[in-house]
């Protein structure tokens, strides 16, 4: 058992929380709604600063309409945005997801490339979406740090003075083992979006207060 905070060295942190989860939830998934690479990617460019909910709600439609690359290459941005208006940000993301599949088309042959370095070449595509791209897609040792993950690692004290996504990713994968990184994207992203909450978290009903330096740092104040 440790009793504070200052008896839990960094390893032994990442340990409790891996241990955790590999335990209490061995199979997390991403709760987007997809069926294949291409809508992934569709699914993954509409969830910025959006609910997954809310992307589960307009794909269905989207992919009936635009059910390939194709399909999508030869729409207006009219259309496009007709499909996905009810999301964050619609006349940037249609634009992006008309440049994505015209790029797919014209440079991958239609099909979404396995490898960060070509997917963020993609209209409306950066680090994160890439990397939820090759690990969830093609199973590859990548964590992709959104909102989620940047905040639930940073109280819990995974990360340390991490400014930025690509910062907090970097301090991340030095220890996480790489047969963990993909899924430990779906542990912290859920963990934050269920329990570790932005404003309230809800400390009461976490099983990681023990080794949660925010909780530690908080739990005698009044």
């Amino acid at each position: 058992m440790y009793h504070n905070d200052f008896s839990m060295r960094k390893k032994e942190r990442f340990d409790y929380v891996l241990q955790y989860f590999a335990e209490h939830e061995p199979a997390p998934e991403t709760e987007l709604m997809y069926a294949n690479p291409y809508q992934l990617l569709v699914a993954v460019i509409l969830s910025a600063q959006c609910t997954d909910k809310r992307v589960n709600m307009i794909t269905p439609p989207f992919f009936a309409r635009f059910p390939d690359p194709e399909s999508l290459a030869d729409a207006s941005q009219e259309e496009v945005y007709a499909y996905i208006k009810s999301c964050s940000y619609p006349n940037n993301k249609s634009k992006n997801l008309l440049g994505m599949a015209r790029v797919l088309i014209n440079d991958f042959q239609g099909q979404v490339p396995e490898e960060v370095s070509d997917l963020i070449k993609l209209p409306g595509v950066g680090r994160k979406t890439a990397n939820v791209i090759v690990s969830v897609i093609y199973n590859k040792p990548a964590l992709a740090v959104d909102t989620h993950v940047f905040r639930v690692a940073r109280r819990i004290g995974l990360t340390t003075n991490a400014k930025t996504p690509l910062a907090a990713e970097r301090q991340l994968v030095k220890h996480i083992p790489q047969h963990q990184l993909a899924i430990a994207h779906h542990w912290l992203i859920l963990h934050g979006r269920y329990v570790c909450l932005a404003r309230k978290p809800k400390c009461a009903i976490c099983p990681l207060t023990e080794a949660c330096k925010f909780f530690q740092a908080n739990k005698n104040k009044k």
